[in-house]
């Protein structure tokens, strides 16, 4: 990892409301840390800090600090973590660790994926991207800004795990050697019919019963209409016989 340069000034603000001030004056309040060194407060340029970040593939930065007035003239140093305004996303604190350029120095940076899976390419199916940063401890020259993992081999059912990744020269990469990093799955199946659907369904076998018994309770008033008129027609004869007698 490249460092880069930064200017940096002491800082005295330390409450909220000389903090805010400092931030309304385009300045961003930070802190040093260091294991052969107290905590120091700084504050560095918004504008330098925001373009410095927005350059960097990641919020792993690696900078050549030097602090106006300062003793050491420069510093090496590694930006440890940036807080952002939750709306706006301006940078609002930055803490930095200062590291030596002879002691290795463990991190976390962002796992990135090249290539087109063979498995989704060809089969359809679905790349699962499991862990999204990994820890690496290297020494602060060495360090990488991304890890990238080429899936292009990847087929239906197969992973890479933590151990199957080749780390950069003079890098290693921790963690459990079984985890899974990324994954194809295989496609997923269409959808059953939705509840929606069922009811409808359900709604239509009811319509059809109730259509069945209607009709068959019409069909029965037919037969005992038809019964009644056998009867009338089976006593027509014998009225006809007794009138001859008389």
């Amino acid at each position: 990892m490249k460092s880069v340069a930064l200017k940096a000034y002491p800082r005295t603000q330390v409450q909220r409301a000389e903090v805010t001030k400092l931030r309304a004056a385009g300045r961003v309040p930070a802190t040093i840390y260091g294991r052969q060194a107290q905590p120091q407060n700084l504050e560095v340029d918004y504008i330098e800090i925001s373009n410095l970040l927005h350059h960097s593939v990641s919020e792993n930065v690696l900078v050549d600090l030097s602090v106006i007035n300062d003793a050491r003239t420069k510093r090496l140093a590694l930006v440890q973590d940036v807080q952002h305004h939750p709306l706006s996303g301006k940078v609002l604190h930055l803490d930095l660790h200062e590291v030596a350029e002879t002691e290795s120095v463990t991190i976390s940076v962002p796992v990135e994926t090249t290539g087109e899976a063979s498995g989704v390419k060809n089969a359809g199916g679905v790349l699962e991207h499991i862990l999204f940063k990994l820890k690496v401890r290297a020494l602060p020259k060495d360090l990488p800004e991304q890890i990238v993992v080429d899936v292009t081999a990847l087929e239906i059912g197969k992973s890479i795990h933590i151990g199957d990744i080749v780390p950069p020269a003079g890098v290693e990469i921790l963690g459990e050697k079984t985890r899974t990093v990324v994954a194809v799955a295989a496609p997923r199946a269409e959808e059953e019919a939705t509840p929606a659907d069922g009811a409808k369904g359900a709604a239509d076998v009811e319509m059809t019963k109730e259509k069945k018994e209607e009709g068959a309770e019409g069909a029965a008033p037919a037969k005992a209409d038809a019964k009644a008129g056998d009867k009338k027609g089976d006593a027509k004869p014998e009225a006809k016989a007794e009138a001859k007698k008389k």
